[in-house]
């Protein structure tokens, strides 16, 4: 039998959630047995076994990602190069596309200073998209945050303060545009009802192929580890 951590709550069904680590949590009602929470697990060992190896791979991949000088990463949708630099200032290079770090930086560091230069760069190019929109859509914002959210690329309170993940400048100008124009969208309609979607189809036409970008570059990230220690 597979071991699991067990948390028993209110809850009316059992769900069953693999960490990264690959290690189960199962969260059960109160009221279930063990031996019935044990036939449930056993139910699932092919869909467990199949998303242990996808998480396991997914994991592995993470634990070896670093950063080093003459890497290139994605910026705006296109390849932007990590090079070294003498003296103690980074910097960006927009023309040429290449993120400067001073060349005493070690790898932890590297991806530290990278993720500095993307969220001054994200605020920066946020902010202008959210403006232009603004005034196409006719809404107000009541505030911007550029965020380290892990699972989400936006979103918009119930006070219409609109967040943005900073990881969403990893994605293409026209990718960004839809991420903007859904979250400006729900200021109208804090759902996704089909008045909010054609709300958002009137601005970006393809978001549906903006939405499968999206889940490209989502994917890609899981792969890759963008945390601090």
């Amino acid at each position: 039998m597979r071991e699991y951590t067990l948390i028993k709550s209110k809850r009316k069904t059992i769900s069953i959630k693999i960490n990264e680590d690959a290690s189960l949590e199962v969260r059960a009602p109160n009221h279930l047995s063990k031996k019935k929470i044990d036939e449930h697990i056993q139910s699932k060992e092919k869909w467990i076994a199949k998303h242990t190896k996808e998480i396991r791979e997914k994991y592995k991949l993470k634990k070896e990602f670093t950063l080093n000088f003459n890497d290139y990463v994605s910026l705006r949708g296109e390849k932007t190069y990590i090079l070294p630099l003498k003296g103690k200032t980074a910097k960006y290079d927009e023309e040429k596309r290449i993120f400067y770090i001073p060349d005493f930086a070690n790898q932890e560091q590297i991806k530290e200073i990278v993720i500095q230069l993307y969220k001054l760069i994200a605020k920066s190019y946020i902010q202008q998209r959210v403006s232009f929109f603004s005034k196409e859509m006719n809404v107000n914002p009541k505030g911007l945050r550029i965020t380290s959210a892990k699972t989400r690329w936006g979103s918009c309170s119930g006070k219409n303060t609109i967040n943005f993940s900073w990881k969403l400048i990893m994605a293409a100008d026209e990718t960004i545009d839809y991420v903007v124009v859904h979250e400006l969208a729900h200021i109208k309609q804090h759902n996704h009802s089909p008045k909010f979607w054609k709300i958002v189809e009137s601005i970006i036409p393809d978001y549906k192929v903006q939405k499968e970008k999206l889940k490209e570059l989502g994917e890609k990230l899981s792969q890759e580890n963008w945390e601090l220690k």
